[in-house]
């Protein structure tokens, strides 16, 4: 089982992403389960993670209605407001819809204080009572406050996104290796091996540009820890999906059978539970 534990769709709208800018032209136009249909085939993956790409309780609930027509998608990382005063409804009425395994919101957006915001914690401390994850999106610059803001919460999962995205294009790794291995410490966190191709030159970088990356997160979370991930269609930028799974393939090509099945598929299934 090859689960890819970052996907996104959308109908593409300016207005509701804006981030998707003109650099990123490529993919400035819809992105929906059948068009990742040839790609997952050609790839060989079973399923996928189909993760919030909006602030939007909308597009979570279209998610979750994907989820029940392409059976693929296996589980979905939503977005709502957690400093919301009825929070408690909203989490309610998100019981309804079974595919949602967890929530995220944009951290890497917000001020580097925002993981210390008193209302967000509070929301946070209510995802346990609900079998929520949290997937962590955040800048190397956060890395600090994310260490304060994992260990507080030791019963929540958590899941941190794109290795915290360190700047390889510019070969930053020192202050991001020891933030992440200070971030690993906490045992209700895995991490995410998504994202990275796009934290290079895009297009112009080589599989040997991100071993020594690999080389931290591997040896601060271990094989139990760590999930296979693509973040398409975003990754497109500056790649194709074949060159990123093969890459991580080569890379663990020495290790364990079971330590390869765990990254690419078995710990998805387990932290998502799906």
């Amino acid at each position: 089982m090859v689960i890819d534990s970052h996907v996104h769709f959308w109908k593409y709208n300016k207005k509701v992403y804006p981030w998707i800018d003109d650099s990123m032209k490529l993919i400035q136009k819809d992105h929906l389960p059948g068009l990742f249909e040839l790609t997952r085939k050609r790839n060989n993956i079973d399923g996928c993670i189909a993760v919030q790409a909006d602030h939007s309780e909308v597009e979570t609930k279209f998610l979750a209605e994907l989820a029940k027509t392409y059976s693929f998608i296996k589980g979905v990382v939503g977005w709502t407001n957690l400093k919301a005063p009825d929070l408690i409804r909203k989490l309610d009425e998100l019981r309804s819809y079974p595919s949602v395994k967890g929530l995220r919101h944009i951290v890497q957006s917000e001020a580097d204080d925002f993981l210390y915001d008193a209302a967000f914690r509070s929301g946070i401390s209510q995802l346990p009572a609900y079998d929520l994850t949290y997937d962590l999106l955040i800048y190397p610059r956060q890395l600090k406050a994310a260490v304060d803001f994992v260990s507080t919460f030791p019963n929540q999962v958590m899941i941190l996104d794109h290795c915290a995205k360190p700047v390889i294009r510019n070969v930053e790794i020192d202050e991001w290796a020891a933030g992440i291995r200070d971030l690993a410490s906490n045992k209700n966190l895995s991490c995410k091996l998504s994202g990275l191709l796009t934290e290079a030159k895009w297009n112009q970088w080589s599989p040997a540009e991100f071993y020594p990356y690999l080389d931290v997160v591997f040896d601060a979370f271990g094989t139990d820890r760590l999930l296979y991930g693509s973040d398409w269609p975003v990754m497109l930028v500056s790649g194709m999906y074949v060159q990123w799974k093969s890459l991580l393939e080569k890379y663990m090509e020495k290790f364990l059978p079971e330590d390869r099945e765990a990254v690419f598929g078995l710990n998805a299934e387990r932290i998502y539970k799906i």
